[in-house]
C-alpha cells in the first residue's frame, strides 16, 4: 500500500498545526461558529445532532494493521470505544470533543492518515473496488490511479470551493464493485491496443435527484487522464449552479446542458490546459505502482481448510457466504461482516478493530480494506489459514455468515446521529436483520441488497438497492417509502418507487411480505430476487405490499 513521502508527511503535519490553531481560536471565542464552520469542514469535522463527528479518509479503502490499531486507540482514548465505517470507505468517530480533535489528527498523522477533504464542497475521498489487487476478475488494479487522483485533488487551488461536493470512483474489474455509475466521475480502467486508459463516466449520483452516469469518453489514455478530469471539474465549476444547492451537482449540469454540450466544453477546456501538463504524471504513477505490488504469496497445503469445510457446517456456511475468488487459487478474499444480526451496520468496537489488525498481521499480508457496503475485507488469505481466521473472528462476533444476504444491510446513521435525517435508519436495519434471523430464511432467499437511508440525501444508497428504503418525515411522523429493482453494479439501475410509504411499525412486516412473495414467484432456487423482479416487474410485488384491506385484516389476525 502507498507510503507517504517527505512532501506528504510535511503537508499533513502542516494542516494539523493549522487546524489546531483554528480550534484553539474557536474555543477561546476568537472565531464564531459561523466563521469556524468552513474551516472545520475542510478538515472533516461535522457538527451532528448530538456532538461533533470526525470523518477520517481511508483512501480507496486500503488500510494497514497499524492504521486499524490506531483507529482502535482513537476510539478508546477520544470517543466511546467504537467507530463507524461508511459508504465512502471512510471511518467516522461520532463523539469526539472539540479540544481533542487536534490530538486525534496528530495521532492519525503518526500512521499516515488524515481527515482532509472528507467534507465540504471539494473533491472527496477517492473510492475504488474493495477487492482491488486481489479479485480474480480484475484486469487492472485501480488503486495506483486512485492514489494519483488523490494527490492531484488534495488542496487543488481551483477546486476547494466547488458548487457542491464532488466524488470519484475507480474500478478495473469486469464486475463493478465501486458503483462507478452513481458518482460524479466514474472511471473504468482498461487497456486499448496495449495502452492503459479509462472510460470516463460523468453525472451519476443519488440524493433527491438520482441519476445514472453517462459515458463522456470511451477511452482516455492514462497520460491524458489528469488533464482530462481537470477539464471536467473545471467546466462544471464554471457552469454548476450556486443559486440552489439542490441543483448544484454535476448530474444536474449534465442533465440541463446535455452530454454532447458538456463533451464539447470539456474538449475545449482540455485543449487549453493539456499543454500545461507534462508527462510527469506517468513518472509519478510508475512510482506509485511500486507500492501496490502483490504480496509474496506463501505456498502450502490447503488440507486444514478442506477438512474443516467437510466437517464443520458453521465454518462451511461462512466460507460459502463470505469468501470470494482470488487471482491465486490457493488464496481467498475474505469479507468480514460488521453486521451481526441486530447490531448497527458498519460499527466496529475497538476490540474488534484490534482483532482485525491482528488477523491482517497473522494471516492477511498486513492489509485490510473497507468496502462501500460497510464491511471489512482481508484481501489476501491463504486457504490453510482460513480455519484459524474464522475462529479468531468468531471470538469477537465478526464471523456472521451473511455477506450479500438480507441482513447485510447498508444503512446511514439516520436520526440516531445525523442532523439532516428525517427518520431512523439503524433501528429499522436492526429489526429487519433480527427478523430474518428468527425466520431462518436469508440463506434460502440468497443474494439480496437491502439499503436504507434516513433522508432524501440517500447516504444509504437506497436508490440502488434491490429493496430500497427511504425514511421521511410526514407531518412529524416517520414514513418509509420502498423502491424495488435498484442495482449498483455494471448494470446500474435506479429503483422504482412502489407507492405509499409505511409507518415505522409497518416497515418490517412490509419487507417480510416482499420476501415471501419473491419465494413464491421465483422460477427456481437459483433465480435471485433481482432476476425475479426484472422478469415479472413491479405488479406482483406491489400486490404483496398493499394487500386488500380484508386480506390484511385476516393476516393481522
Amino acid at each position: 500500500m502507498y507510503a507517504y513521502n517527505d512532501f506528504d508527511t510535511a503537508f499533513v503535519r502542516e494542516r494539523v498545526a493549522q487546524f489546531s490553531a483554528q480550534v484553539a481560536r474557536r474555543i477561546d471565542g476568537s472565531l464564531t461558529e459561523e466563521e469556524f464552520r468552513p474551516l472545520r469542514l475542510m478538515n472533516g469535522l461535522y457538527l451532528q445532532l448530538h456532538a461533533y463527528m470526525l470523518r477520517v479518509a481511508v483512501p480507496y479503502g486500503t488500510l494497514s494493521s497499524a492504521q486499524m490499531d490506531q483507529f482502535a486507540h482513537i476510539a478508546d482514548t477520544y470517543d466511546r470505544g467504537y467507530g463507524h465505517f461508511t459508504t465512502r470507505q471512510n471511518i467516522q468517530f461520532n463523539w469526539p470533543k472539540l479540544p481533542d480533535v487536534p490530538a486525534i489528527l496528530s495521532d492519525l498523522a503518526d500512521v499516515e492518515m488524515h481527515a482532509i477533504q472528507t467534507s465540504g464542497n471539494t473533491i472527496r475521498n477517492v473510492t475504488a473496488d474493495h477487492f482491488a489487487g486481489a479479485a480474480a476478475d480484475e484486469t487492472v488494479d485501480p488503486r495506483p490511479v486512485a492514489e494519483l487522483i488523490r494527490q492531484w485533488s488534495t488542496d487543488h487551488p481551483e477546486f476547494q470551493f466547488l458548487p457542491r461536493k464532488f466524488k470519484f470512483a475507480v474500478t478495473g474489474a469486469k464486475a463493478d464493485r465501486a458503483v462507478v455509475r452513481a458518482h460524479d466521475i466514474g472511471l473504468v480502467l482498461k487497456s486499448q491496443d496495449g495502452v492503459l486508459g479509462a472510460e470516463v463516466i460523468v453525472g451519476g449520483g443519488l440524493g433527491r435527484t438520482p441519476m445514472v452516469g453517462k459515458v463522456l469518453a470511451d477511452f482516455v489514455p492514462i497520460v491524458d487522464l489528469l488533464p482530462y478530469v481537470e477539464a471536467v471539474v473545471s467546466v462544471w465549476n464554471l457552469l454548476g449552479r450556486r443559486d440552489n444547492k439542490y441543483k448544484a451537482r454535476i448530474k444536474i449540469t449534465v442533465h440541463e446542458h446535455g452530454i454532447d454540450d458538456i463533451r464539447a466544453r470539456v474538449a475545449e477546456r482540455y485543449a487549453l490546459i493539456r499543454p500545461q501538463f507534462n508527462n510527469a504524471a506517468l513518472d509519478e504513477l510508475a512510482r506509485i505502482e511500486q507500492f501496490f505490488a502483490l504480496p509474496e504469496f506463501i505456498e502450502g497445503s490447503t488440507k486444514a481448510h478442506d477438512d474443516a469445510y467437510a466437517c464443520d457446517p458453521v465454518y462451511r456456511s461462512w466460507v460459502d457466504t463470505n469468501l470470494s475468488a482470488h487471482k491465486n487459487d490457493d488464496y481467498a478474499i475474505v469479507t468480514v461482516s460488521t453486521k451481526a444480526h441486530g447490531q448497527t451496520p458498519g460499527d466496529a468496537t475497538s476490540a474488534q478493530m484490534r482483532a482485525l489488525a491482528q488477523a491482517a498481521r497473522d494471516w492477511g499480508h498486513d492489509e485490510l480494506r473497507i468496502s462501500h457496503e460497510q464491511n471489512v475485507i482481508l484481501p489476501h488469505v491463504h486457504k490453510s489459514n482460513l480455519p484459524a481466521l474464522h475462529a479468531a473472528l468468531k471470538s469477537v462476533d465478526l464471523a456472521t455468515a451473511n455477506i450479500g444476504l438480507a441482513s447485510d444491510i447498508i444503512a446511514c446513521p439516520g436520526m440516531d446521529y445525523c442532523a439532516l435525517a428525517t427518520a431512523r435508519s439503524i433501528p429499522v436495519a436492526q429489526q429487519i436483520a433480527t427478523r430474518f434471523d428468527e425466520l431462518k430464511l436469508e440463506h434460502e432467499v440468497g443474494a439480496l441488497k437491502i439499503k436504507i437511508s434516513g433522508c432524501i440525501n440517500a447516504c444509504g444508497h437506497h436508490h440502488v438497492g434491490h429493496i430500497g428504503i427511504l425514511g421521511l418525515d410526514r407531518a412529524g411522523v416517520e414514513n418509509y417509502q420502498i423502491t424495488l429493482g435498484g442495482d449498483g453494479t455494471e448494470t446500474t439501475v435506479i429503483g422504482e418507487r412502489t407507492g405509499p410509504g409505511f409507518a415505522y411499525d409497518e416497515i418490517v412486516p412490509a419487507i417480510e411480505r416482499l420476501i415471501y412473495a419473491y419465494l413464491d414467484l421465483r422460477e427456481s432456487d437459483e433465480e435471485t430476487f433481482l432476476q425475479t423482479y426484472r422478469r415479472l416487474g413491479m405488479e406482483p410485488f406491489k400486490g404483496a405490499l398493499y394487500p386488500p384491506k380484508e386480506e390484511a385484516k385476516a393476516d393481522a389476525a
